[in-house]
């Protein structure tokens, strides 16, 4: 049985392969924390995405988004779900084109 990397793991491995950014959603936009730009959820290509259940707890379950904007943005986004789902951020993903979402740089595979 492979051991499964956890989050903080899984997010070093991607950032080692340019995936950098950090993003943040309000107002059913995704704003770079660092640059301040704003993307809409067509903008977004997901390209990879990991849940996970909580040690201790089951219902503390969250997934990492691995994401590209254009060319040049590569980044990560960590989203609750499940009971405790930040809703907003739920909504956000869920109005991502299915056509933009693909597993092609998961790093597991």
């Amino acid at each position: 049985m492979r051991n499964t990397p956890n989050v903080l793991e899984l997010i070093k491995k991607y950032q080692a392969k340019g995936y950098v950014d950090n993003f943040r959603i309000e107002n059913n936009t995704l704003i770079d924390v660092i640059s301040k730009l704003e993307y809409s959820p067509k903008e977004i290509h997901i390209v990879a995405e990991h849940r996970f259940e909580g040690m201790s707890n089951p219902a503390d379950m969250s997934i990492l988004y691995i994401i590209k904007i254009g060319n040049e943005i590569k980044g990560t986004f960590l989203a609750s779900y499940g009971s405790v789902a930040d809703t907003e951020a739920a909504e956000f993903f869920n109005e991502i084109p299915q056509e933009n979402v693909s597993n092609s740089e998961n790093i597991l595979n």
